[in-house]
Order: C-alpha cells, then sequence, then structure tokens
C-alpha cells in the first residue's frame, strides 16, 4: 500500500527538478502553454454535478461548456509544440490538433441523443431525466455511448489513441523539450481530463449520482448509500477502464486513428440520431 504515496512523491519531485529554457524556444508562449491546458481541464470542474445539491456553478449550458472546454486545452498542446522549437514537439502538436478534430465532432454528436431525450443541456437536467433508468439502460444509447466513450479516450491522449506523445516516434511528443514542474503541468491536466470526461459521461449516460437503488425496486436496501459514494464509483470504474485499455491495446497507426473518427465513428453517431430522433417522435 505503500505506492498510493508514489503519484505524491513524483509531483514533489517534479517541483524541485531544474526548470530547462531551450534557447531557441518562444520563451512567452513556452511559460503559458501548460497553464492554459491545466485552467482549461479545472474550470470544467466547476459545472460538473457531483450530486443535485453540489456543484459549484449550474449553468444551463454545462453540456456545451464542458465540450468548448474540451477542445480549449488543445491549445496549450499546439503553443507547447510550437514554441518549443522543436520538430518532434510540433509534429506531436499537430497530431493533437488533428486529432482533437475529428473526435470532437463525434462526441458532439454522440451527445445529441442524450439532449433530444433530457430536453436540455443543464448537466443537473440531464440527471434528473434519468430517475427511472440510466440512459445506458436503453439500447438506442449503447453506440453513442461507445462511440463518446472512445472518443474522450482520444481527446485526451490516451493510449491507444496516444499519439500526440508516441514514445517510439516523437520522443515525448509536445512535452519533449519540457522538464520540471512544467512538464508535470501537462500530465495534470491529462489526468484532470480523464477525470473530468469519466464524470462528464457518468453524468450524461450512467445515471449521474443515481444508485442502483433509485431504479431496482429490490435494491431498495441500499439507499443508505450517499449519492456522491454512487457517482464516484461510475467515476472510477471508467478511469479503470481507461487503465484496462491501455494495458491491453497496442497503439494505433495514424491513418488508422483518421479512418476510426471519420469512417466509423461520425456514421455511427449520425445514424444514432436519426434512430434516436425517430423513437423520440413516435
Amino acid at each position: 500500500w505503500h505506492g498510493l504515496l508514489q503519484p505524491i512523491a513524483d509531483g514533489i519531485k517534479l517541483f524541485f527538478k531544474e526548470d530547462i529554457i531551450p534557447s531557441n524556444a518562444d520563451k512567452p508562449l513556452f511559460y503559458i502553454a501548460p497553464v492554459i491546458s491545466v485552467i482549461a481541464a479545472l474550470a470544467s470542474l466547476a459545472v460538473l454535478p457531483i450530486w443535485e445539491a453540489f456543484s459549484i456553478v449550474n449553468i444551463n449550458i454545462g453540456l456545451l461548456y464542458i465540450l468548448a472546454l474540451s477542445s480549449v486545452g488543445t491549445f496549450g498542446i499546439i503553443l507547447a509544440g510550437w514554441a518549443s522549437n522543436s520538430k518532434y514537439a510540433f509534429l506531436g502538436s499537430l497530431r493533437s490538433a488533428a486529432q482533437v478534430i475529428s473526435y470532437e465532432i463525434s462526441m458532439g454528436l454522440s451527445l445529441v441523443p442524450v439532449i433530444l431525450f433530457a430536453g436540455s443541456t443543464d448537466l443537473v437536467d440531464i440527471v434528473n431525466a434519468q430517475v427511472k433508468y440510466p440512459f445506458i439502460a436503453n439500447p438506442i444509447f449503447i453506440v453513442p455511448f461507445f462511440v463518446c466513450l472512445m472518443a474522450a479516450i482520444a481527446e485526451t491522449n490516451r493510449a491507444p489513441f496516444d499519439l500526440p506523445e508516441a514514445e517510439t516516434e516523437l520522443v515525448a511528443g509536445y512535452a519533449t523539450e519540457y522538464s520540471g514542474i512544467r512538464f508535470g503541468l501537462f500530465f495534470i491536466a491529462e489526468y484532470a481530463g480523464m477525470f473530468i470526461m469519466s464524470a462528464f459521461i457518468t453524468v450524461c449516460f450512467l445515471g449521474g449520482w443515481y444508485g442502483p437503488d433509485a431504479w431496482i425496486p429490490w435494491l431498495g436496501f441500499l439507499s443508505f448509500v450517499p449519492n456522491w459514494i454512487w457517482f464516484m464509483l461510475k467515476v472510477y470504474s471508467l478511469i479503470f477502464f481507461y487503465f484496462w485499455i491501455r494495458a491491453t491495446l497496442p497503439r494505433y497507426r495514424y491513418d488508422q486513428l483518421m479512418g476510426l473518427g471519420w469512417k466509423i465513428f461520425l456514421p455511427l453517431t449520425l445514424a444514432s440520431i436519426v434512430v434516436a430522433a425517430v423513437v423520440k417522435i413516435l
């Protein structure tokens, strides 16, 4: 169990590491790039409802807000690649930009059925629309859930979609020239993005803070469990899926990555929107 403290020890170590700035770097942009990525990731936490009575800010376009901020973090990566004045970093940042554009479209479209059935882009309203059953229990939402989950993995640059930082090709991609705490900030942003995307998918498809006792009458004896416990269990189950995928699948080739986004996920989401609209009308 002593290994639980290892991430904290690594973070403290990075604080005291020498911060090396490449001589040819564009220094102002080099300094600000990791900060943009972290701020974009942490700003999303403000609207995520862990339970109905707890969210820092409840806005009626919470779903669109998180989608927008998930793209803003990429600007930090693009700036890092440009400011580093390194071929490896620049190629990594270009890959990240293309990847986010490709998968942001699929993710946005996969959430249209959620908006149709919830009748709102307010995250609290979306969870309350699942008080009888989580959307994932409806067969219509299986494809949107799968596409949204895969797009979330791609947007957070996690394996097998970690092409922007592919060690075997690009050393460390956009973070090649970074060291010390700035290097650490990029990984704080990446892991914060994992948590945020997992929480976002929990809200949109898995019923948010509602537990099985709300949907299955004979599990009513579980009503003593606090709502935030159910929420965090779902979130950490999705984070476990992130790690399981990373340990199981090899990295995609870049042409496979783009083909998956444009030729498979995009048509699937468009078809799921049509099906959801027809079912909603009927």
